[in-house]
């Protein structure tokens, strides 16, 4: 009876919201629609309407998922309309614009309708795509327009490539036309009805000036902060508007630590952080502002290879070992009795660049974008930079176009040499899609580039990312038992899987496979979204150390966060050397200090000793005992110990990233 009412409410609200919006339209407003600057309110109907349609298209797409406390949806609806009519004030400058600018006596012609409404065409025809590809975005990620939308419009030729892949786009195109001509049909009358006003060029200017305080207070006075008003994350994305929260990432590459988050002070912060890091193998420099320090082995180097996979959107509960009923990593559940694996192994953020950050750098993350995506990134102190200076051939080896996510430019100004699809064989490729190739022609490829470091007597070291977790999910036909006509997750995943094994297979055959570390682990989660902000099982990925012979297979099952794998890795090969690493060496880490990162571009996660700190812009600073399986965080009091830890490691990072302090060792 209670959830009858609940939705009753809901829809009853949403009904409330449109019907006013109908009322004021057809009778309260008739007569705003002959003025001069009526095609402004023409408009203002237009964008709120189809936001409140997308609104609750995306309520009835997640209803499971929502709180639906009557007030909190009502006020996600009340919310919404205020971003609406923010987003209006600048999709109607150029309307605006028109209305002044037209000579009086030519706006009253009937041939100012062909101009007036092209140009309301083109804005209406911008609205409804929008509105179709927030309700495709949120199906994905479940979440309003964030960085990775702000990504796609960078990388047009792999977004527009797998959208073609995906949809039948001709008949989409034609659908989102048909719209936008029935709107303006509808609005065609109130729209001409503007030129029945006269208006004088200095009324008109008059008029335009007051108009254009509404986008410059917006610009300047509002954030996408004021719709995160409940505890439910679905709730506080419903209440947002996609555009606006597009042109906020956009704005926002990078977020300064200093300038909003809270903060201490650099000598405590950097106490804190070279306690933490101490280790029995660990010797500091001098410098209280640095964690530069001395790593050294009681025993000698071993003169291994490495080979690390980063898998794309490997989530932990696609595997049997973690639940999952479909059997979609059989060859990864098998290989977890033989290697080394990490039972709590948590990625630092919801992007393939804030795992390779994380694998690269084994720095927490900075709010804004990744690094890899960061002006002034190169010679940056990475894993790379450590083994190219052991004599390391150093390799980045990606199926896609290295030029996406800005790869290319990071790994190769950050002592590896790049190689992407370009440099792939076709004779290896079986497929392609606007991501690139498949993953076995990658993994072939690195084959080769194994086999020729180790003819010229090299030790090697190759990090591979794979693509073919990527929609349109598609893959050569006959590996598995899922077809790839399907295009489903599940068999992206479960092809991937596949074509591990078979490079495992295959890497069994050459002479260096018994000397070479075999790692694989996932850049995030498939989806990172959920009811509160950065729940933890979202972030929960699969890490295994597989190299018979040299590394005992076992479970470790303390908490362990993906910037700690490169430092840990070295600390299995013996490896001494300067280190500028955020990252544990966990076999070196006194129990009780584990700790794990977690993040979205703007909210900073602390894990540790099953508590959750939360550090947000506006200096906002909350604790939580989270729920490591349903990912629900309950707020908790005091702890300003840990919060004060969680403040040293996201500042220092920033800090030593800003002053240029995590640059190569030279």
């Amino acid at each position: 009876m209670i959830n009858l009412f609940r939705i009753t409410y809901t829809y009853l609200s949403a009904g409330i919201y449109s019907g006013t919006l109908y009322f004021y339209n057809m009778r309260k407003l008739q007569g705003w629609y002959a003025h001069r600057f009526g095609p402004l309110l023409v408009l203002a109907v237009i964008l709120c309407s189809l936001s409140f349609i997308t609104r609750v298209i995306l309520l009835i797409k997640s209803w499971s998922s929502f709180d639906l406390n009557p007030l909190y949806v009502a006020g996600a609806f009340l919310v919404g309309m205020f971003y609406d009519l923010v987003v209006w004030s600048f999709f109607a400058i150029p309307v605006a614009l028109y209305c002044w600018l037209m000579k009086d006596s030519w706006y009253r012609k009937k041939w100012q309708r062909i101009p007036l409404f092209s140009l309301f065409f083109i804005i209406t025809l911008i609205l409804v795509v929008n509105a179709c590809a927030e309700v495709v975005f949120w199906d994905e990620f479940n979440v309003r327009f964030n960085f990775i939308a702000v990504d796609y419009l960078i990388y047009t030729t792999e977004v527009l490539g797998n959208i073609w892949e995906s949809y039948n786009i001709p008949l989409i195109v034609a659908a989102v036309i048909v719209m936008v001509i029935l709107i303006l049909f509808l609005v065609r009358k109130n729209l001409a009805a503007s030129r029945q006003s006269s208006m004088r060029f200095g009324k008109r200017s008059a008029f335009f000036g007051m108009f254009m305080l509404l986008p410059v207070a917006a610009y300047f006075l509002e954030n996408n902060r004021l719709k995160n008003f409940s505890n439910n994350n679905y709730i506080n994305e419903l209440g947002g508007n996609g555009i606006y929260e597009f042109g906020t990432a956009f704005w926002h590459n990078e977020i300064e630590y200093d300038k909003f988050y809270v903060t201490r002070n650099d000598t405590a912060n950097f106490a804190i952080l070279r306690n933490l890091l101490q280790a029995p193998n660990v010797s500091f420099t001098n410098d209280p502002l640095s964690i530069q320090r001395e790593i050294k082995s009681d025993s000698p180097e071993h003169k291994w290879n490495l080979v690390l996979i980063s898998v794309e959107s490997l989530s932990g509960d696609y595997l049997k070992y973690f639940g999952n009923k479909e059997n979609i990593t059989p060859f990864l559940d098998s290989l977890i009795p033989h290697g080394l694996w990490f039972e709590q192994f948590y990625a630092s953020g919801t992007r393939t660049v804030r795992g390779l950050e994380a694998l690269s750098l084994a720095i927490p993350p900075t709010p804004g974008q990744s690094i890899v995506r960061r002006p002034d990134n190169d010679d940056m102190f990475t894993i790379g930079s450590v083994l190219k200076s052991k004599g390391y051939e150093c390799n980045y080896v990606y199926g896609g176009n290295s030029f996406f996510d800005n790869m290319g430019k990071f790994f190769s100004n950050s002592s590896y040499t790049v190689l992407d699809k370009r440099d792939i064989p076709d004779s290896l490729v079986h497929h392609t899609t606007a991501w690139g190739v498949d993953d076995e022609a990658a993994f072939d490829f690195t084959l080769q580039q194994c086999d020729r470091s180790f003819t010229a007597g090299k030790l090697f070291f190759n990090h591979i990312m794979t693509v073919s977790n990527h929609r349109p999910y598609t893959y050569p036909d006959g590996r598995i038992d899922i077809p790839p006509t399907t295009q489903s997750i599940a068999g992206a995943v479960k092809y991937t899987d596949y074509a591990i094994n078979k490079f495992l297979l295959d890497a069994r055959q050459k002479p260096w496979f018994r000397n070479t570390l075999f790692v694989i682990v996932a850049d995030h989660c498939s989806k990172s979204a959920g009811k509160t902000d950065l729940p933890v099982n979202r972030y929960h990925i699969p890490c295994l150390i597989y190299a018979p012979g040299l590394v005992k297979p076992g479970v470790e099952k303390r908490l362990v966060s993906q910037i700690d794998l490169a430092p840990t890795v070295l600390g299995l090969m013996n490896l001494n050397y300067t280190s500028r690493f955020f990252g544990y060496d966990i076999y070196q880490l006194a129990p009780g200090k584990e700790r794990a990162f977690i993040s979205t571009y703007q909210d900073m996660g602390y894990i540790r000793d099953g508590k959750l700190v939360i550090l947000s812009p506006q200096r906002k600073a909350r604790l939580y005992s989270p729920d490591f399986t349903t990912g629900v965080n309950r707020p908790l009091q005091g702890s300003d110990s840990l919060i004060n830890e969680a403040i040293a490691w996201y500042q220092g990072a920033s800090y030593l990233y800003k002053t240029g302090w995590y640059k190569r060792v030279k």
